[in-house]
This record gives C-alpha cells, structure tokens and sequence, in this order.
C-alpha cells in the first residue's frame, strides 16, 4: 500500500525513492509485525484468557511435565496472522499476484486451523474438525494456489546439486497441492513444545526470502543456475512480515508459554511456507531447510505404520520431540537443541544455492 502510495510520489520528494527496494521494504514489513506482535501481545493474550475457559488441552499420555501447561491459552496464531497481513499489506506492491497468492494461502490454511481450534476450546468438541473436511478444505485451496501459480511460472521443480529443472507438465499442479498440504501439517505437527515451531518457521521464512529476492532479480538467478520468476521477489516482503510476526510472538511463546500458537497459526505458516517455496519452484530446498519439519511429520508416519504393521512403537512417543521428552531431557535442552539444527539446515540449504 505505502508503496503504490507513495513511491509515484518519487519525483516530488526524492526520500520516496527508497520504496522501489525490495531490501528496504523487507526490513520495515519485518520491524512492522514485530512491534504490531509486541504491542498487540499482552492485550490479546488477556483477550484469549477471558474466552477461553479451560485453554490448551493437555493430552493425559504424554510428559508430566506439560500438565502445568493446562489452562494456557491458545489461537495464538491469531495474532501472527494479524500482524503479518497488515505488514504485507502495507509494504507490499499490492499489484503483485504473489502476494495474494499467498495471503489467500496462509488465511485460507489459518482458517482452517481456526476452525478446528474453535470446535476444540469454544465448542469443547475434544475431536474438533473431522479430517476428511480438513483434508477437503485443504485440497482445495492448494488446488486454486496451483492454479494461480500455473498462470504465472513454468511447471518445474528446482533440482539442487544436479544444475536441472524437473518439467513435471501437469503433474506440477497435484505437486505444490502436495507440498502446501505436507508442509502445513508437518509445522502443525511440530508444534508441541514452547516456541518449537515458530522459532525454524522464521529461519526457514528467513532462507527462502533471500531466495526468493535472488529468483525474481534476472541477473542473480542467471548467475546462481535457478529458475527465474519475474514478479516472486515481491515475495521477500512477504517472508519478512512472517519473520517478524514469528519473532514478535515467540516472545510470548517462549519457554515457559504465556500462550500457543494453535491449528490457526501452525496450518497458516506451514502453508505459507509450502507456497513461498513452490513459486519459485524451491520445492527440494524448502524440504532441506525445513528438514526439522520433515523429521517430525516422518517421526509420527514411522510410528504409525509401525504399531499398525508390528503392535510395536519405533519412538517412546511420536512426534519425535516428545520422544526425547520422555528420554528424560528437559523441553528447553530439545527446543533450543532442535532450533540449532533448524538453523544448520536453513544455512545448508542456502549453500546449495552455489553447488550448481
């Protein structure tokens, strides 16, 4: 918005040129949600409390330690999606389709998420929304992102290592339904334990907004050997709006948890993810910067398939976290051991940029 405002403006007063630099605009989306995350924080935490009689469920067969959690609030995710939809919207260029590729994404996947978290807090409905609609709901938004994205980029799919561009034809389109749907539950998934999930979400939004600004920039990505997408660098803006939202709420969600994030925020940020990535057809690098995800989606299909095929459990409990919970190491020691991994990850998966 400020930038459709105020940068034709340039020629009158020249300190508008600054808005016609996707870096400038980056930072201020970031320190905007930020401090809309910190200002707006303590207010809507006292607001989640007063309607939300019994906050977060505690499930009775995980760790004892988390029955102290009971009562904590949740739908926090509310206020992540508050804060990095206003800051988009004010930073970005809103004539770029990618931007409301992704906003409808990241709300339609919150929705979602809110939806079931709503029937779980506010309904007391202990199973919430039933997993075929979720599936459903999530199937179709995917289905219209694919279509958009069909429009605007070459069905192909990045292949780190190998200098190649997979031209999966109509495949491509059941493809990023996959991703976006995969990603979106492997975040909700991870989602746990205090600040788990927020914390790799915005070093994993951190790498793809420096790939992003390198795909939509012609002469960067004619260097790097990736596919060019004129228009997706715009989506820098988008991915520092989520940073800063993710930070601004992790001061919150940190140890020990002043409130949670919930379906509505681990859904939204899991499919806004998916979609950064499948725009500039970063699909493999999403799954190596994102491998904390990854590890805990396949922790719980392992777990799963084995206790379904065997009687027997590979993990004590599934999501793998909780499995180290259980092993007798404290939350913080497995949350901050697992954001260091989540940062070695982002890095590698920065460092395939040049391994073309």
């Amino acid at each position: 918005m400020l930038y459709n405002l105020l940068y034709p403006l340039a020629d009158q007063i020249s300190a508008f040129n600054l808005f016609q630099y996707i870096t400038f605009r980056t930072v201020y989306a970031l320190v905007t949600s930020l401090l809309l995350s910190w200002i707006l924080g303590p207010l809507f935490i006292r607001w989640l409390k007063s309607h939300q009689a019994k906050g977060q469920p505690i499930r009775n067969d995980g760790p004892e330690t988390h029955l102290i959690k009971q009562g904590t609030p949740t739908m926090g995710g509310l206020l992540i999606l508050m804060a990095l939809t206003i800051a988009t919207l004010l930073w970005a260029d809103l004539r770029n389709p990618f931007i409301w590729l992704a906003l409808m994404v990241t709300l339609g996947y919150g929705l979602i998420g809110w939806w079931d978290d709503y029937l779980k807090l506010i309904r007391q409905n202990p199973k919430g929304l039933a997993g075929r609609w979720k599936l459903l709901m999530q199937l179709l938004i995917g289905g219209a992102a694919a279509y958009g994205l069909m429009l605007l980029t070459e069905p192909v799919v990045d292949v780190p290592f190998l200098n190649t561009q997979w031209n999966m034809g109509w495949l491509y389109a059941p493809f990023v339904v996959f991703v976006l749907i995969g990603s979106s539950n492997a975040v909700n998934l991870t989602d746990g334990l205090d600040g788990l999930a927020v914390a790799p979400t915005f070093m994993v939004a951190s790498a793809l907004a420096v790939v992003v600004y390198l795909a939509g920039h012609a002469h960067f990505s004619a260097y790097l050997m990736i596919p060019h997408v004129a228009g997706a660098g715009e989506l820098a803006i988008f991915c520092g709006a989520v940073v800063g939202a993710c930070l601004g709420f992790l001061w919150f969600n940190t140890y020990p948890a002043q409130v949670f994030m919930g379906d509505v925020g681990a859904l939204a940020l899991g499919g806004a993810l998916g979609f950064v990535a499948c725009a500039v057809h970063q699909q493999f690098l999403l799954a190596i910067a994102g491998g904390l995800f990854v590890l805990e989606a396949v922790s719980v299909m392992v777990q799963v398939a084995s206790f379904k095929l065997t009687g027997k459990r590979v993990f004590r409990m599934a999501p793998i976290h909780h499995h180290y919970e259980l092993k007798g190491w404290a939350e913080p020691k497995v949350i901050v051991r697992f954001w260091i991994i989540s940062i070695i990850l982002a890095l590698i998966a920065l460092s395939t940029l040049k391994m073309r």
